[in-house]
């Protein structure tokens, strides 16, 4: 399988690794069945995204669209994080494999999950501004 150059580089150097304390959003997706997990935690600031980390159980490419995921929302407000796609961050990474592209789908719904939870957090129905609860199921 061949990976681009940015990719390797987010999978040997990954941004943004760890977790946040007291965060305002955490989102996880995947399970060990489809074999990666993606756990992402957000810091929100009056609408903007100040911090984001993330924990990922999987491959290599898991680890590069997560890490390339929370570089792409770092700074970005809700409504800019939620437009956030898995191609765009394919895009970002100069493209992936076709069987690794669910990979990208999981970076994209483990940062709506989160947002999900933030929104839940605040008291707000989440549903009409982000759709249905991300899920592993959609991204095979």
């Amino acid at each position: 399988m061949i990976y681009s150059e940015k990719v390797m580089d987010h999978f040997t150097n990954p941004r943004n690794v760890g977790e946040i304390e007291n965060a305002d959003g955490i989102g996880e997706v995947g399970n060990a069945k489809c074999g990666d997990i993606m756990k992402m935690y957000l810091k929100i600031d009056g609408n903007v995204i100040t911090d984001v980390k993330f924990k990922t159980f999987g491959c290599g490419a898991a680890v590069a669209t997560s890490s390339m995921a929370t570089e792409l929302i770092m700074g970005k407000t809700i409504e800019e994080a939620l437009q956030l796609t898995n191609k765009a961050v394919m895009e970002a990474l100069d493209g992936l494999p076709a069987v690794k592209v669910h990979c990208s789908v999981l970076a994209e719904q483990a940062i709506k999950s989160a947002l999900w939870n933030y929104y839940e957090k605040q008291g707000v129905d989440p549903e009409p501004l982000i759709g249905k609860v991300p899920d592993c199921e959609d991204c095979h």
